[in-house]
């Protein structure tokens, strides 16, 4: 059921959306709505203010007056968030929310998913995707924090290093 879930964008009043955030985690909560509310956001993001030549880091909104939430959408879902205090509606064309696609999460960030590569440095692999497929490489070193994998092939008489993703390799 939980991969039904989808990301939707809540517009609130400016500067609610903590206020919004914290009235929907006890709402869902109360209700026992865990299992069809499952994340609510507030994007944020660290930059440096410079004022009288002295920088400060600072956290703010990446998008003031919007909430980001992760659920499924029912009846019973749409009518808790619309009518949370704070709340002045889903983004979307009229009254119907639309999701963010898997390509916006993404973009946003919001959503990480799990990268699991079953591969280890010095595996032989052929690249199975992508402009080199059909080369067989050696694994020289994989990078589990973005699922990047370099590979190192033989072209032209010279070895050359590859960097690619776990999809585009097989183990031979």
């Amino acid at each position: 059921m939980i991969d039904n879930a989808k990301w939707y964008v809540v517009h609130t009043y400016s500067g609610y959306e903590n206020k919004v955030k914290t009235n929907l985690e006890k709402i869902i909560e109360n209700r026992g709505l865990e299992e069809l509310i499952l994340d609510v956001k507030v994007p944020l993001e660290e930059v440096i203010e410079k004022k009288d030549d002295v920088e400060k880091v600072v956290t703010r909104k990446v998008f003031p007056g919007y909430v980001l939430i992760k659920m499924i959408m029912t009846d019973d879902t749409w009518y808790v968030i619309r009518n949370t205090t704070g709340v002045t509606g889903f983004v979307g064309p009229g009254s119907k929310p639309v999701p963010l696609t898997d390509e916006e999460v993404e973009a946003l960030g919001v959503d990480t998913k799990e990268i699991v590569i079953n591969f280890a440095n010095g595996d032989s692999v052929k690249i199975v995707k992508g402009p080199f497929a059909d080369q067989i490489g050696i694994i020289e070193n994989i990078d589990f924090s973005t699922g990047k994998i370099d590979v190192s092939v033989v072209m032209f008489g010279r070895k050359t290093v590859l960097e690619l993703e776990a999809d585009q390799l097989e183990a031979l």
